[in-house]
C-alpha cells in the first residue's frame, strides 16, 4: 500500500510540471541599432524598444526571453539554423526575407533617410547624381534597395558598407564618407545623441517592421502577434514610444 501510495504521488506530480513549466526563447538582436536594440554601455544588457517590448509580451503571454546580440548578416541564416528562435530587432518585413521565414504582424512603421554632416550642402538630389561615397548598413532592406537602384538606374556614388549604422556615422564625421542611408530612428538617436549630423531627405518607401520567424513555428507567430495586440492595448506602448521614440 505505501509503494502505491508513493508511486500515484510521483505520478501526480510528474503530470503537474507542464502546467508551471515556461517555454523559453532566444531573440536575436542587432547589438547596434539604437533605439530598438542595442547594448546598453552601463549595465553590458540588451535594451531598446523591441527588447522591452518582448520582454512585456513574453511576461504577460507566459513565456521566457532572452535577447542574443549578433551580426545583423549572420541572423537570419541563424534563425533558420535554430541558434535563435525569433528577430525582433527592427527588421523590415520584405517579399526577399518573406521567401526564407514568416514574419509576424507588423508593429511599426519607419521612413528611410539620407544622413550628412550638419554643415553638409547636400540635397537627396545631389546624392543620388553625384560621385560621392554613400554607407549603408550591410545585409539591411535599404542597402539591397540602393545597390539595386544604382544597378538600374546608373547612380554614380560609390557605394560604402558596415556592420552598423552607427559606424556609418563615425565615418560620415570623420570624411570618409559624404552621406549614409540609414531608417529613420538610428538617424534621429544620432541627432538626438549630439553627434554633428543631419537629415537630407527621405528616399524610397517605408518600411514596416516584423518579427522574424520561422516558416513552420505557427503557434509561436499566433503567440507574438496575440501579444503585440494586448500590448498595443496597454499603456505600457505609449510608454516605451515616449522613453524610445519620443513620440
Amino acid at each position: 500500500m505505501k509503494k502505491f501510495f508513493v508511486c500515484a504521488l510521483l505520478a501526480t506530480l510528474l503530470a503537474a510540471v507542464p502546467a508551471f513549466a515556461q517555454k523559453s526563447y532566444v531573440n536575436g538582436i542587432d547589438p547596434n541599432y539604437p533605439p530598438f536594440a542595442y547594448v546598453d554601455e552601463k549595465t553590458g544588457q540588451p535594451a531598446g524598444f523591441d527588447v522591452d517590448s518582448l520582454n512585456w509580451i513574453a511576461k504577460t503571454m507566459g513565456f521566457e526571453i532572452t535577447h542574443k546580440p549578433m551580426a545583423w548578416d549572420g541572423i537570419i541564416p541563424a534563425l533558420v539554423a535554430k541558434q535563435i528562435d525569433m528577430v525582433g530587432s527592427g527588421m523590415s518585413i520584405t517579399p526577399e526575407r518573406a521567401k526564407v521565414v514568416q514574419f509576424s504582424d507588423p508593429y511599426w512603421t519607419v521612413s528611410r533617410v539620407f544622413l550628412v554632416p550638419a554643415n553638409s550642402n547636400l540635397t537627396a538630389a545631389d546624392i543620388l547624381s553625384q560621385k560621392i561615397k554613400l554607407g549603408v548598413q550591410r545585409g539591411t532592406s535599404e542597402a539591397n534597395a540602393i545597390k539595386q537602384e544604382q544597378q538600374e538606374k546608373g547612380y554614380p556614388f560609390e557605394l560604402r558598407f558596415y556592420e552598423s549604422a552607427p559606424l556609418a556615422v563615425e565615418d560620415l564625421l570623420n570624411g570618409r564618407i559624404q552621406a549614409a542611408l540609414m531608417d529613420e530612428l538610428p538617424a534621429d538617436d544620432a541627432i538626438a545623441k549630439g553627434r554633428a549630423v543631419k537629415k537630407a531627405g527621405t528616399h524610397g518607401k517605408p518600411d514596416g517592421f516584423g518579427v522574424a520567424l520561422r516558416k513552420d513555428d505557427k503557434e509561436l507567430r499566433a503567440l507574438i502577434d496575440e501579444g503585440y495586440r494586448k500590448l498595443m492595448a496597454d499603456p505600457y506602448w505609449k510608454e516605451l514610444q515616449k522613453k524610445y521614440l519620443n513620440k
